[in-house]
């Protein structure tokens, strides 16, 4: 098809791409097609926008590496990752749901540990803190033998790959649930922190003005087989950022109630000074067990 006009390029892309054999990617880049013409005919894209979007992206893809995955940023930042999130979990967005984002540092492989073992592999000073939760279907009833991957941040918002004073898998746990669906371990209080901002998700956010801050949360994912794999990220009530998280990804569901104890016995006899608890239940969907794709090595 030879083009006459701005409107035929649309039709002429979309005649291209209707050859597409599968009919799910078919639909998917379709569907792309309309909406990116669109976009570029409701904003009036100039020539010279276009040129800087491309230099954009391909900057998300160079800031990208092994222990860094500046897309997955992106996306966070833009709400993206959540939305997807809600419209495939909670009866597609309809009802509160557990699920959460994967984030840009889960690793495999992390260490397996007795349930009421600790994670903290390396002195690594904070509160001490002490998880107790539960796995259940939608019936109430408890899942056992449910794996389940545990990760988070240091108190000065770091994970292990990106801190050299943090030893190997410091701060990640992998456990499996009992007979309950009870699992429990012991770490110490997670911090918020703030997410990169020397590459393109940092331009971005500074020119729309916004901080760059994620509320303190513990991640968490849960495989097993008969069972959607559950992704979740566990929020600290009272962090001061819970409203205006920057990657958007806190749910009223998924905000934990962290109690700070100041004189109770700790469950350890080595815990000195104020220590807290986390009661978490939560609850898987029937479907597919896979494992995501780990965004960073």
């Amino acid at each position: 098809m030879i083009v006459e006009n701005q409107l035929q390029v649309t039709d002429a892309v979309l005649k291209a791409v209707n050859r597409t054999s599968d009919p799910r990617l078919r639909e998917l880049t379709a569907a792309l097609v309309r909406h990116l013409h669109d976009f570029a005919r409701e904003v009036k894209l100039t020539e010279d926008e276009f040129r800087q979007a491309c230099a954009y992206v391909a900057s998300l893809g160079q800031h990208t590496n092994d222990t860094h995955n500046e897309v997955v940023l992106m996306s966070g930042s833009l709400g993206f990752s959540t939305l997807v999130c809600l419209l495939n979990n909670g009866n597609n967005g309809q009802t509160e749901t557990a699920a959460n984002l994967l984030g840009p540092f889960w690793r495999m492989n992390s260490p397996h540990t007795e349930n009421g073992g600790s994670i903290v592999r390396s002195p690594t000073p904070g509160p001490a803190m002490f998880v107790n939760a539960r796995v259940i279907d939608q019936h109430d009833r408890p899942i056992e033998g449910a794996e389940i991957d545990v990760w988070h941040s240091s108190p000065e918002g770091l994970y292990e790959q990106q801190d050299e004073k943090q030893a190997h898998m410091n701060l990640r746990g992998k456990f499996m649930t009992d007979a309950d669906g009870r699992f429990s371990f012991r770490s110490i209080l997670p911090a918020g922190y703030p997410i990169p901002i020397n590459g393109p998700v940092g331009d971005l956010i500074r020119a729309q003005g916004r901080h760059n801050y994620r509320p303190a949360h513990l991640h968490f994912l849960v495989f097993k087989q008969g069972f959607k794999t559950l992704i979740s990220q566990v929020y600290v009530k009272g962090d001061p950022h819970l409203e205006t998280d920057v990657q958007f990804g806190v749910t009223r569901a998924l905000v934990g109630n962290y109690v700070r104890h100041e004189n109770e016995p700790a469950p350890a006899p080595d815990v000195e000074g104020p220590w807290y608890s986390l009661d978490y239940t939560f609850r898987m969907e029937p479907g597919e067990a896979k494992l995501p794709k780990p965004p960073i090595k």
